[in-house]
C-alpha cells in the first residue's frame, strides 16, 4: 500500500515538473518571434520585402474586404487566403494590421444596397457576377473581391480578383491566391508611404499626354509623384528616379539623347514605349495606307544598350477587334466588330515579377523586339511575347482595311513567341563613352562612361498606354478596357509593374513570386476507387482506437499486478 503512494506521488511530481519545463520553455521562446512553415510550396511564408514594410509600420492599419457572404467553393478558398495573408501580416506587425470581412448584400433594403455597391465601384473596386445552380436553377449574384486599406486619412482600394482571362476558373482563382500578399501589401505602402518616387514623364517629342493616357496617369500619381519634364537642360532628370517615354513623334536631338543617356549612367531606370512605324486606324483610308517607320533617332542608343526595336508590324491568330460597317441596316450603317490582326492579344510572358499572373496585353500595330550584343553586363528578359501563331510584315508595306475581307490563313502565321517588350538590368556602356559630350551640352561636362546597375525597359508599341474614350462624357476609360468585347486588359499592370519594380527598393515585388500549386483529384479513380476509401476512412480509425486501447489496457493490467 505505501509502495503504491509513494509511486503516486512520483507520477504527480513528474508530471508537474514536465508542466512546469514547457512553461518555462514557453515563457523562453515566447522572447523570439518566428514562425514555421512546413507547406512544400512555402504559402503561409511572407517575402522579405513585406516583413519588412511590415516591421516599420508606425499606424494602425484598417483592411475592410468586400468578400464575404454566400460564396462558392473556389472564392470560399480566396477568402480563406485573404484571411490567412491578413492574420500574418497581423503577426509581422506586431498587432498593427486590423481587418474585417463585410458583407454588401448585408447593407439593410435594396435601395441601401445599392447605394453601398455604387460606393464601392467609385472607389475603384470591380465587382464581378457569380453564377450558381441552386435547385436546377440558373441564379446570378454580384461580389466584389476586393478590399479598402486606410491609415489615418488616406485610403486605397485594391482588387483582389486577378489572374489571365485565358486561364480557367480553378487556375484564374489560384492566380489571385498567389498575388493576395503582393496586392495587400502594395496597398499598404501606398497608404503609408511617406514620400513617393520621383518620376519624370518626358515630352517635347509629341508625346502623349492628357485624355489619351489619362487613366495611367492618374494611377501613376497614387504611387508616384509624376511630372512632365524636357529635356532642354543638364540637370532636367536630377531629381527623378525613374522616366516615362509614351510614343514619341519627333526625333530627339544629341543633346536630348546625351541626357537620358547620362540619366540612365546615373542609376535612373527608363520606360520607352515607342510606336516604331506611323499607322493608326483612322489613318487608314479606302485602299489602304502605307505603315512607315518613325525616325525617333533612339535606335543607336537601344542598340548600345542591348535592343533593337524593329521596323516591322505584328500579326497574330489571337487579335482584337475594330467596329466597321459592313452594309446598310435600312438607312443606317451596319456597324460591326471584325477581328484585325494588327491588334494582338499578347499572351505570352516571361518568368519575372512584374509579368506573373498578368491578363493578355492588347497591342495596336505593335512591331517586334531582337537582343543585339551589347558591351557592358546586361541581362536581358523578355516581357512580353505573342503567341504560338504570328508573323511580321517589313516596313513599309500597305496597310488595308479590305485585308478583313479575306479569311485568316493560319499557315501564314509560321511565327511564335515574337518578343514585344524586354526587361535590360545591369551595367550599361554610355553611347557617348569615348566621345565628347554633345553640341548644346554645357562646356566640360565630363561624360560618365559606364552606368551603376539600373534597368531599361521597352515596349515596342505606344498605344499600350492608351486608355478609350467614354463616348458620351469623353472621359477616359480605364486602361486596358476594350468596349467591344467588355474585357479589361493587363496594360496597366505591366506598366504599373514595371514603374513599381523600377522604384522598388524594398523587393516588395518578389511576393509576385509566390506560388500555389493546384493538386486537383484524379476524377476517373475518384470514380473507380470511391468504395475502397470510404471503407478504408471508417475501418482504420476503428480499428487502430481498439489497437490503443487494448495496448493501453494490457499495460495498466501488467503494471498493477505486480504491485
Amino acid at each position: 500500500m505505501r509502495n503504491r503512494k509513494i509511486r503516486k506521488w512520483e507520477d504527480i511530481l513528474q508530471w508537474v515538473a514536465v508542466a512546469l519545463g514547457l512553461l518555462c520553455m514557453n515563457l523562453f521562446i515566447s522572447s523570439f518571434f518566428f514562425r514555421l512553415d512546413l507547406t512544400e510550396d512555402k504559402r503561409y511564408s511572407i517575402a522579405p520585402g513585406t516583413r519588412q514594410l511590415l516591421k516599420n509600420l508606425d499606424n494602425n492599419i484598417y483592411v475592410e474586404i468586400y468578400l464575404a457572404g454566400e460564396l462558392n467553393a473556389g472564392f470560399k478558398r480566396l477568402q480563406a487566403a485573404i484571411r490567412e495573408t491578413l492574420e500574418e501580416f497581423n503577426a509581422y506587425s506586431n498587432n498593427k494590421v486590423q481587418y474585417r470581412f463585410i458583407d454588401p448584400e448585408s447593407a439593410g433594403n435594396p435601395e441601401q444596397r445599392g447605394a453601398f455597391q455604387r460606393e464601392l465601384i467609385n472607389a475603384g473596386i470591380q465587382p464581378t457576377n457569380l453564377f450558381e445552380n441552386v435547385d436546377g436553377k440558373r441564379i446570378q449574384r454580384l461580389i466584389f473581391p476586393g478590399a479598402i486599406v486606410r491609415s489615418g486619412t488616406r485610403q486605397g482600394a485594391v482588387n483582389l480578383l486577378k489572374g489571365n482571362l485565358a486561364a480557367s476558373a480553378q487556375e484564374r482563382l489560384n492566380q489571385s491566391v498567389e498575388s493576395v500578399e503582393f496586392e495587400l501589401a502594395n496597398a499598404i505602402r501606398k497608404v503609408t508611404r511617406q514620400q513617393k518616387p520621383r518620376i519624370a514623364l518626358i515630352q517635347g517629342h509629341s508625346e502623349l499626354n492628357s485624355l489619351p493616357i489619362g487613366d495611367l496617369k492618374l494611377s501613376m500619381d497614387e504611387h508616384f509623384i509624376t511630372e512632365e519634364v524636357r529635356l532642354d537642360n543638364d540637370s532636367a532628370l536630377a531629381n527623378y528616379q525613374a522616366a516615362v517615354i509614351i510614343q514619341p513623334k519627333v526625333p530627339y536631338t544629341e543633346a536630348e539623347k546625351f541626357r537620358l543617356d547620362q540619366f540612365i549612367m546615373r542609376g535612373g531606370k527608363v520606360l520607352f514605349m515607342l510606336d516604331m512605324v506611323q499607322m493608326n486606324l483612322d489613318s487608314i483610308a479606302i485602299g489602304g495606307a502605307y505603315a512607315f517607320g518613325y525616325d525617333l533617332n533612339l535606335d543607336d542608343m537601344l542598340f548600345r544598350y542591348g535592343v533593337r526595336a524593329n521596323m516591322d508590324l505584328v500579326q497574330d491568330m489571337q487579335m482584337g477587334t475594330v467596329i466597321i460597317n459592313v452594309g446598310q441596316f435600312g438607312n443606317a450603317p451596319n456597324l460591326q466588330p471584325v477581328p484585325w490582326p494588327y491588334y494582338v492579344l499578347a499572351n505570352q510572358f516571361g518568368k519575372h515579377p512584374i509579368t506573373r499572373n498578368l491578363n493578355a496585353v492588347y497591342t495596336k500595330f505593335t512591331s517586334s523586339i531582337d537582343t543585339v550584343k551589347s558591351k557592358g553586363e546586361v541581362k536581358k528578359i523578355p516581357l512580353l511575347m505573342t503567341n504560338q501563331y504570328s508573323r511580321i510584315r517589313r516596313a513599309p508595306t500597305i496597310v488595308s482595311l479590305d485585308e478583313l475581307k479575306n479569311d485568316v490563313e493560319p499557315a501564314k502565321f509560321n511565327q511564335s513567341h515574337i518578343p514585344l517588350a524586354y526587361l535590360l538590368e545591369g551595367r550599361f556602356h554610355s553611347l557617348f563613352r569615348n566621345r565628347f559630350a554633345p553640341e548644346g551640352i554645357a562646356e566640360g561636362t565630363k561624360v560618365i562612361q559606364e552606368s551603376v546597375p539600373t534597368q531599361v525597359a521597352i515596349i515596342a508599341d505606344g498605344d499600350v498606354a492608351v486608355n478609350e474614350l467614354d463616348r458620351r462624357s469623353q472621359q477616359p476609360l480605364p486602361l486596358g478596357f476594350d468596349p467591344v468585347t467588355k474585357q479589361t486588359f493587363s496594360n496597366k499592370d505591366l506598366i504599373m509593374n514595371t514603374l513599381i519594380y523600377f522604384t522598388d527598393e524594398d523587393g516588395l515585388l518578389e511576393a509576385r513570386l509566390k506560388e500555389v500549386r493546384i493538386r486537383p483529384l484524379d476524377k476517373i479513380r475518384l470514380t473507380d476507387e470511391k468504395t475502397q476509401w470510404q471503407a478504408l476512412n471508417l475501418v482504420l480509425p476503428l480499428l487502430l482506437t481498439a489497437a490503443l486501447g487494448g495496448k493501453w489496457y494490457y499495460v495498466r493490467k501488467k503494471r498493477y499486478e505486480k504491485v
